[in-house]
This record gives structure tokens, C-alpha cells and sequence, in this order.
């Protein structure tokens, strides 16, 4: 296996063509490319390399024949309990219980969010500390009992920018993403 390294668009548009939860780059590109695509299990999750991850990747992987089709979940408006949602704190709150709604939806997925930062900032990590280090005043919160963080010191249009962003990597349509976004 080797690894590439590309800029935040390509790598959105890559993620946004996913259809099938746990699908690899590698089998994204070959579909889009019209090659043949071998479906892969892993056992670990893929890593895409990035400047702000100072691990390297270990992914082994066993190629199987294809099975049936497993839809990538990408209409999670049905997923989320609009009472519950109502009985959250502020935006924070409701920030947090969709995130962790997505990430219930799709725990192997999730991690891609960790490519999601902005020119200077850094929006989620895998620990609390590493939010930190990068500001001061992010104010990170876990999502749910993912062991993903985000910051949530932004304002409520940022808040929503964000999870738009998420929704992107899971290919959920502009619809869906502002009706969602507007639950904030």
C-alpha cells in the first residue's frame, strides 16, 4: 500500500462520494476512476495521511469477494430524535448530540472528521489536550462517549459550518445538511 498526501478539497471530494460505510480511498477512487473495485474489510482504521496526525498508519487488510451492498448512511435526519434534540442544553448541546448522532450512525467513518480544520484552527482531535495545545480557549467537549473531541467555543453559524462539513464527508445531500444545520 502506498500512501498519498492531498490538499483539504480533493480529499472532501473524494470523502463526499463515499456509498458504503467503511469504505476505503483507494476503492472510492477506483470506482470513480471506472477500475475494477475489490471490496476490503479492515481490521484498523485507515489513516489518510496529514500533516496534523504524527502517527503512521498500520492498516492491515484482507481483500474479500464482494457482498451485498451496504448502504453508507447519509440520511440522518430520520436518525435523530427531535425530542431528545429539544431537551438539549443551547447550541453546544444540540452541537454535540447530532455529532454523536453521526458518529453512532457511523463509528468507523467518523474518524475522517479529524481532515476537518480551518485555515488556523483545529476543529476536532482524539483527546482534549491536543485541542487545547492548539488554543487555548477551544473549550473542547467530547462527543458522546466517542473518544472524539471538538471545540466548541465557536459561534452558532461556525457550530453549523462544521457540522455541514461532517455531513459533506458522509455524503448526505445540501438539503438534508441545512435542514440538520438549522437544528442548532
Amino acid at each position: 500500500m502506498k500512501y498519498i498526501e492531498v490538499d483539504e478539497e480533493l480529499y472532501r471530494h473524494i470523502a463526499s462520494k463515499t456509498e458504503q460505510i467503511g469504505e476505503s480511498a483507494s476503492d472510492i477512487l477506483r470506482r470513480i476512476l471506472g477500475l475494477q473495485v475489490e471490496s476490503v474489510v479492515e481490521d484498523a482504521p485507515e489513516e489518510i495521511s496529514h500533516p496534523s496526525l504524527e502517527q503512521t498508519p498500520k492498516v492491515e487488510k484482507v481483500v474479500k469477494k464482494p457482498v451485498a451492498a451496504v448502504k453508507a448512511v447519509s440520511d440522518f435526519n430520520q436518525l435523530i430524535d427531535a425530542e431528545l434534540l429539544a431537551n438539549q442544553k443551547g447550541a453546544v448541546g444540540r452541537f454535540l448530540f447530532i455529532l454523536d448522532t453521526v458518529y453512532l450512525a457511523s463509528p468507523k467513518q467518523f474518524e475522517q472528521v479529524l481532515q476537518i480544520q480551518g485555515r488556523d484552527r483545529l476543529y476536532f482531535a482524539t483527546s482534549k489536550e491536543a485541542l487545547l495545545k492548539a488554543s487555548k480557549s477551544a473549550n473542547p467537549k467530547e462527543i458522546g462517549q466517542s473518544g472524539f473531541w471538538v471545540t466548541t467555543n465557536n459561534n452558532t453559524a461556525k457550530k453549523r459550518t462544521i457540522l455541514s462539513e461532517v455531513l459533506m464527508q458522509f455524503g448526505t445531500d445540501e438539503v438534508q445538511i441545512s435542514e440538520i444545520a438549522a437544528k442548532i
